[in-house]
């Protein structure tokens, strides 16, 4: 292939929306879908599942980039260990943003994370490895995203925010400006935190 493999570490419905992402990235060449026994050799948008799991050391004499696909809402535990797997193995997790997102130049994205269409992130903005910013996502100005954090589709982080390790920002959730939420944290879709937040906080509505 002219471009380098990416191996896709989840085969759901996310692994489906990073494929169209990494399709219009264009830097990329998809070698194949890391996912479950069952799904062995099924096809996520013309793409094989070539593997389980339990080969990706495999895959990793034969290719160097990977990316973790599966999707995060109640734990981020499983993209947690997927993604620290696919660092012992000695994968390099590229970056991976939409033609249509924007990223300021003086902003930093760590390794592995997704940026999807038409999302945002402002300058002097942080975002941590393993992320998910999902489409129309904004990470405005001076905020902090916590490493394997997902922020949802349509999401507001405001200007200074500081969102823990693992956590979620549901769909249209919207964050003040200025706040600290602590690790782990859950906010449900649709709703607006004023308030600082412990490790493990359930904002739920």
């Amino acid at each position: 292939m002219s471009k380098p493999g990416l191996i896709l570490i989840g085969a759901g419905g996310h692994a489906r929306a990073c494929i169209d992402v990494i399709e219009q990235h264009g830097q990329f060449e998809i070698a194949g879908l890391v996912g479950t026994a069952n799904e062995l050799h099924t096809r996520q948008l013309g793409y094989e599942v070539i593997a389980t799991d339990d080969q990706l050391a495999e895959l990793a004499g034969r290719y160097r980039h990977a990316l973790v696909t599966v999707g995060q809402i109640h734990s981020p535990t499983l993209r947690m260990r997927m993604f620290e797997q696919a660092l012992r193995l000695g994968f390099d997790l590229p970056v991976i943003v939409a033609p249509s997102a924007h990223v300021s130049r003086h902003a930093t994205i760590g390794a592995g994370s997704v940026v999807m269409h038409g999302a945002i992130v402002n300058a002097a903005a942080q975002v941590g490895r393993n992320c998910i910013l999902n489409t129309r996502a904004l990470v405005e100005h001076d905020a902090v995203v916590g490493d394997h954090c997902h922020v949802s589709t349509g999401a507001i982080l405001n200007g200074g925010v500081q969102l823990g390790a693992g956590s979620f920002v549901g769909s249209a959730g919207v964050v003040t400006q200025g706040l600290r939420l602590g690790e782990q944290s859950i906010i449900g879709m649709g709703l607006a935190v004023r308030h600082d937040q412990p490790d493990h906080a359930k904002f739920l509505g």
